[in-house]
């Protein structure tokens, strides 16, 4: 599906501005500037219960101007009003459900069931994509269609909007994704190939943090992934958020993970510097 235009989508809530609301990427030729075609890029968004983000996240995936998009939403059976807001944007969907599933890392393996592209990502819905986020990502991929995966930068904002960080990902072998106190990367700025999912997917449905950790360290041992120079995403930071609510269990979960690959000695490592 090629993307829509602003003027396609529903109007957006009243009071909103800027991007994803009142803007849009420009829509894209048809084919690459190298006269290839465009890769398709499938993403799929996990939701449930998270409808003050939900529409920002959809409509940040459809105003990409991108020729050749799949976009799937697997709910979990919310009751908050997101089954309504993807209903407004279910004519742009290649798939949507909203039914009971077994947790994130479930529906995310359910959505890419559905899924044909080239390019991988899941985007959850309290994240969005920023402008020309696509572009970027296929352009990274033209350059390297060998690698794994191309992960970019991404920002980090409070709910007034304002900016708390911006990461980049450092080094992204698979030594130093392990050490993940030092070259921690947000998954919403993380894309990965068919290839790299089909070898190293599904994710560890037990696994209810850290599941992105675990599928990163298995693609970076198998594929090169390549760095992006550009922001490709935001995530916000909330109370609700499962790392800031359960910060405890999280990095447990990551230390049990960087075990299972081998890495005792970064786990210990990571323990000390959180515990000091």
């Amino acid at each position: 599906m090629r993307c829509p235009t602003i003027e396609q989508l529903p109007a957006p809530p009243g009071g909103k501005k800027g991007w994803p609301w009142k803007e849009e990427s420009p829509q894209l030729p048809e084919s690459m500037p190298d006269g290839t075609t465009w890769p398709r890029i499938s993403i799929v968004t996990p939701s449930y219960n998270q409808a003050a983000f939900l529409e920002e996240t959809i409509r940040s995936v459809l105003l990409q101007g991108y020729p050749d998009l799949e976009y799937i939403i697997i709910d979990g059976g919310s009751t908050d009003g997101s089954v309504e807001i993807i209903k407004r944007y279910e004519k742009w969907l290649t798939y949507c459900v909203s039914e009971q599933d077994g947790g994130q890392s479930n529906a995310i393996n359910k959505g890419f069931k559905k899924a044909s592209g080239e390019i991988y990502t899941w985007l959850n819905s309290d994240d969005y994509l920023l402008e020309n986020a696509l572009r970027n990502i296929a352009v990274a991929y033209n350059a390297s269609p060998e690698a794994g995966g191309w992960f970019g930068g991404c920002s980090s904002i409070d709910m007034n909007g304002r900016i708390q960080l911006v990461r980049w990902p450092n080094r992204l072998d698979v030594d130093s994704i392990a050490d993940w106190y030092e070259n921690w990367v947000i998954q919403p700025a993380c894309f990965f190939s068919e290839k790299a999912w089909q070898k190293c997917g599904p994710l560890e449905e037990d696994l209810y943090y850290a599941m992105d950790f675990d599928l990163f360290l298995k693609i970076a041992k198998e594929f090169s992934i390549e760095k992006v120079n550009h922001i490709i995403a935001t995530n916000h930071v909330h109370r609700d958020m499962k790392w800031q609510r359960d910060l405890g269990q999280a990095l447990a979960v990551q230390f049990v993970i960087q075990v299972r690959h081998g890495y005792e000695r970064v786990a210990i490592e990571d323990i000390s510097r959180w515990v000091n």
